[in-house]
């Protein structure tokens, strides 16, 4: 996913016990990093091992099976899997019956290396072959190899109601897209997750409906690029111009989806993640504006300011065409919040490259921000054909200055909201204080505030903001 939002740490071992619960005291230990569809993907996981006989755990040590679902967007990303398999091993010279496995994008990366050279894991797994885990647990209690690292063509698991991990019992993830056809030189999502293929309209409507039943107030629509979304019966997005005319002309885009979703679930908050400059359509941005029940937040990915680095990044916009975009999401969503994904020491990034980073930051002023130094990562176009040239201390540096105007830019947007009056889906407790809630408002900042007797997590509220930090909004709830 564009974003690829590394999980925080502290909240590893994502799988919490929930319901429906198996009976024959079987248990799985989850632990999901990096971006959301990671998440979601481990809500599969959990749902297909129910029926199984595994329950989810939250303590490692009595579990029968540990997965980790695991990013190989960064180098970092995958040291901290590599510490944590450490981990898992040491509590299995304890437990010899437990069995390690590896999924999702590192495993499909580095395959039946994980079996021949880390010799710390049973079973790799890659992100579409969930639905094989009750083969490979046989495979491995008979003694045979466990890896399926096979990539699919379709939407692979529309079919099955994931088991809610860590919810709040407010918001949820809606996978609609898998893959990315994109093929930036810095990214291994392509080789990790496949060709862009859609879900079932259908299929979303009825997940969506499952939740709304559960009294769920919020869905995010996920895929690595949501904007690529079209149905037109099955397949392969590159595959679209190959179907009958008639296919096509009732094919279903983003743009239509969110419209079909925002009528038949009005009472619902719909978000969604992750956009693709070069994709998202102007159609989008009119559906945005056209349903109040559309959260006016978009994240749009942009990796650099600068036009030069994007073409090595085969980003295939250039700074004046997403300047563009920007321009036409202010004009018709005015009140829209942007974030961004911003890379710092690309290969061959020169000074002048990295000052238009920061001046493209200037003149957007994002309201939020996921900022990484450069990584290179095997497999990729840019490791094969560039050189990973810009010293580290240059990076470290140049990464400091997006972050500090970063937390600028966020202190203006956020100082926008003071006497203001914005509508909060209560989520829960605030970190801080049990006596105030936290949620989100419709443009995703974090809104704190005073319990009154009146309200519960999932109601939406009105709060008056009358402080802020570059973070998070601060206020009083009051009526509209």
């Amino acid at each position: 996913m564009g974003s690829n939002q590394i999980i925080d740490e502290k909240k590893q071992g994502q799988a919490l016990l929930t319901k429906p619960k198996s009976v024959n005291g079987k248990k799985v230990y989850l632990e999901s990093y990096g971006c959301q569809m990671n998440l979601n993907d481990s809500e599969i996981v959990a749902s297909i091992l129910l029926k199984e006989g595994y329950n989810t755990t939250m303590d490692m040590e009595k579990a029968d099976l540990v997965l980790v679902n695991t990013c190989s967007i960064r180098e970092k990303a995958e040291q901290t899997v590599r510490k944590r398999l450490e981990k898992y091993n040491s509590i299995k010279k304890v437990n010899p019956t437990m069995k390690i496995g590896v999924l999702g994008c590192m495993a499909e990366r580095l395959k039946e290396k994980f079996l021949e050279e880390e010799q710390m894991v049973d079973m790799v797994v890659g992100p579409d072959a969930y639905r094989d885990l009750p083969n490979l647990i046989k495979d491995i209690e008979d003694g045979r190899e466990a890896i399926n690292v096979l990539l699919s063509k379709e939407e692979t698991y529309a079919d099955i109601a994931p088991v809610r991990l860590n919810s709040n019992g407010v918001s949820a993830f809606v996978s609609i897209t898998r893959g990315c056809d994109n093929m930036c030189t810095f990214c291994v999502v392509p080789f990790t997750r496949g060709r862009e293929r859609s879900r079932d309209p259908k299929s979303i409507l009825k997940e969506i409906k499952n939740l709304q039943d559960k009294n769920y107030k919020e869905i995010t629509l996920l895929g690595q690029n949501v904007d690529s979304y079209i149905w037109y019966g099955g397949g392969l997005k590159k595959d679209f111009n190959k179907a009958s005319k008639e296919a096509q002309e009732k094919a279903i885009d983003f743009s239509n989806l969110l419209d079909i979703c925002a009528l038949e679930f009005p009472e619902i908050r719909i978000r969604f993640s992750t956009s693709n400059p070069q994709d998202m359509k102007l159609n989008v941005i009119h559906t945005m504006a056209k349903h109040t029940n559309i959260c006016k937040y978009i994240h749009l990915p942009v990796q650099s300011g600068s036009t030069s680095v994007l073409e090595r990044m085969n980003r295939k916009h250039t700074r004046e065409e997403y300047i563009d975009l920007i321009n036409n999401i202010r004009s018709i969503i005015p009140e829209c919040a942007i974030s961004h994904d911003m890379i710092a020491g690309f290969s061959g990034e020169t000074e002048e490259e990295h000052q238009e980073t920061l001046s493209l930051m200037e003149y957007v002023k994002y309201d939020f921000g996921f900022m990484f130094a450069y990584s290179d990562r095997p497999g990729t176009p840019a490791h094969k054909n560039m050189q990973d040239d810009v010293p580290l201390n240059i990076k470290k540096h140049r990464l400091t200055e997006i972050i500090q105007l970063q937390q600028k830019h966020g202190l203006y947007r956020m100082k926008q909201f003071l006497g203001k009056t914005v509508e909060v889906l209560i989520e829960g407790n605030s970190k801080k204080s049990d006596a105030h809630w936290k949620g989100r408002s419709s443009q995703n900042a974090m809104v704190v505030f005073q319990k009154t007797e009146n309200e519960k997590i999932g109601d939406l509220v009105f709060v008056k903001i009358t402080d802020c930090t570059s973070a998070t909004l601060i206020g009083t709830k009051t009526t509209n």
